[in-house]
């Protein structure tokens, strides 16, 4: 099965559910033993997924990488992001100017390159990392790169608004979310559980 991996997925747009697809592809694989990574960009609470995966699949390891993340749960660049307790801080994200962003989302791509490197995982996901690309916390070229490293048999998956181009045209699965309704408009904020 591992020799049928290697392409590259990318879930943008503006509409709900580009974290939750790469979720459900990560439990997916997990449900086939393949070992899942997923490196999140610009977040740094707790969220029902970080909950989910430290209590039942084994095969999935999540590293945050948000400033918040980095201050308040990492100590090591390597394993890490599996929460012990619940802190009550939730999983929305929390906008930090871009230069506070900055250094977090170069950290997290150095992480991305260390995961390739190493050669331990069958699937890697940079959750956000197109709206970091977006907002210019790191660069196209860096990311294209890693692509050029994940060698043969590593499945990529990119998600966040805003894919941008170059990305799109070396990307064998692309998926545009487009909002049609959302509960913001009725003024519902994020829900514990369903949102995050």
């Amino acid at each position: 099965m591992k020799e049928k991996l290697g392409l590259v997925h990318i879930y943008t747009g503006r509409g709900k559910g580009k974290t939750s697809a790469s979720l459900g592809l990560s439990l997916r694989a997990a449900g086939y033993n393949l070992k899942v990574y997923i490196i999140q960009f610009l977040k740094g609470g707790d969220t029902g997924e970080l909950f989910a995966i430290e209590k039942y699949i084994p095969n999935i390891t999540i590293a945050q990488f948000g400033k918040d993340a980095l201050s308040e749960k990492q100590t090591n660049i390597h394993e890490f992001g599996k929460p012990t307790e619940k802190k009550g801080n939730n999983g929305r994200f929390r906008f930090r100017p871009d230069n506070e962003e900055q250094e977090p989302s170069r950290r997290a791509l150095e992480h991305a390159f260390n995961i390739v490197h190493h050669n331990q995982y069958d699937v890697l996901v940079l959750d956000e990392v197109n709206y970091a690309l977006s907002k210019g916390l790191i660069s196209v070229q860096d990311v294209l790169r890693l692509v050029e490293k994940k060698g043969e048999n590593l499945e990529l998956i990119f998600t966040g608004r805003n894919a941008p181009i170059e990305l799109i045209n070396v990307a064998d699965y692309v998926t545009d979310m487009h909002e049609v309704k959302h509960p913001f408009q009725q003024n519902i904020s994020a829900r514990e559980g369903i949102d995050y």
